[in-house]
């Protein structure tokens, strides 16, 4: 941060930059006499930062790369946890491999239908950041259907095959999910990392019968955008339409400030030359 403006850092930046334990937590940025900086700290795996925007709140920065923000977290948790989580008939079980700021387990409970949410977060000092930083994205820790899992998420899916209707992680792992179980993970921005995405498409249809694309604005995240990534065991399973559409009274009982049923299939018209990339990828693994 410099005179009150944040950039993100690239990972070489972050190679040189060296924290001191004694002073880690202590430190407090000021613009004008005002405290700006909230945290400061190094946990074992990442560089942890919360600070304040006058324009976006609280700001979550991990490893120099902003995560989530107090003014738009809800576009982002809310199409990453709810399109897989609609466009299943009948969720019951969930898997959510990160997330530790809270967010995606807020969506994922307000689903009648979801009996337990099991979520595992590698690293705990996100969550107790979370908790007291980010109060409205994590008060869902205290939630009766959470089973919390501090470590790795990839060895917790060893143990676990075929156990969950709805998986939320960055993994492409099949094998957790039951039959007509979906899988939904970030999936790059567009204007970005185009050709990354259709590798990441072409993996997923390696993998899976099912797979589509969505994206929707995300402002906090770089060229606004931010991409998602479905996949099924079902082949016949239409990811693009929701199985259970909510009326306007339903959206606001469900405190839904982006999610409805008409930006659901929206978000799976692409871009023309999205879609042209895409489809060389499918014509890859045909």
């Amino acid at each position: 941060m410099y005179k009150g403006w944040f950039t993100e850092f690239s990972p070489d930046d972050l190679a040189r930059q060296e924290y001191s334990e004694r002073e880690a937590g202590k430190k407090v940025m000021k613009v004008d006499g005002e405290e700006i900086c909230a945290l400061l700290q190094r946990s074992k795996y990442q560089d942890v930062l919360v600070f304040k925007s006058e324009t976006y709140g609280n700001v979550l920065v991990l490893d120099g790369v902003i995560q989530t923000t107090d003014r738009d977290e809800f576009a982002y948790q809310e199409m990453l946890a709810h399109l897989p989580l609609f466009a299943h008939p009948n969720p019951k079980k969930v898997l959510i491999i990160g997330g530790g700021d809270g967010g995606i387990l807020r969506e994922a409970v307000k689903h009648p239908s979801v009996e337990s949410v099991t979520m595992c977060e590698i690293d705990e000092m996100v969550v107790e950041v979370a908790k007291k930083h980010l109060p409205n994205l994590s008060k869902a820790f205290s939630h009766p259907k959470l089973n919390l899992y501090i470590g790795d998420g990839f060895e917790f899916l060893k143990g676990h095959k075929e156990q969950f209707d709805v998986v939320i992680t960055d993994s492409s792992d099949p094998e957790s999910l039951r039959e007509g179980g979906i899988l939904s993970s970030q999936g790059e921005c567009i204007w970005l990392h185009l050709p990354l995405i259709t590798k990441l498409v072409s993996l997923a249809k390696g993998l899976f019968p099912n797979v589509r694309y969505a994206y929707s604005s995300m402002p906090t995240y770089p060229s606004g955008s931010m991409g998602y990534l479905l996949a099924s065991k079902d082949k016949s399973l239409d990811l693009s339409v929701p199985a259970r559409k909510l009326s306007e009274k339903q959206v606001e009982e469900s405190r839904l400030n982006f999610y409805n049923s008409q930006i659901h299939s929206a978000a799976f018209v692409l871009p023309t030359f999205v879609a042209k990339a895409l489809e060389s990828a499918n014509e890859g693994t045909s």
